[in-house]
């Protein structure tokens, strides 16, 4: 298992095109990714389940991957969120 855990910084949150953005990334691996915020988990590969947890500017989220590309798979959500100014780098 790999993992890290970032502040969102975007002014609007996780919202839809950040969220489409790392639900087409998380889709490119194998390995089973999670997108934790608090007490919410969701599905980082469904764009449903990102949306629903409405994320907020200045949450702490962890993202945790599993399988046998689980730290490709990291890197590639972290590059992803802070290409899209969700994080900083």
């Amino acid at each position: 298992m790999a993992k890290f855990t970032a502040v969102i910084t975007d002014k609007v949150g996780l919202h839809a095109r950040p969220a489409s953005v790392l639900a087409k990334e998380a889709s490119k691996f194998i390995s089973g990714i999670t997108i934790i915020a608090g007490e919410k988990k969701g599905n980082l590969k469904s764009i449903m389940n990102i949306m629903a947890m409405a994320i907020k500017t200045g949450t702490e989220v962890t993202i945790e991957a599993d399988g046998s590309d689980a730290d490709a798979a990291i890197e590639a959500v972290k590059k992803a969120m802070v290409e899209s100014g969700l994080i900083e780098g």
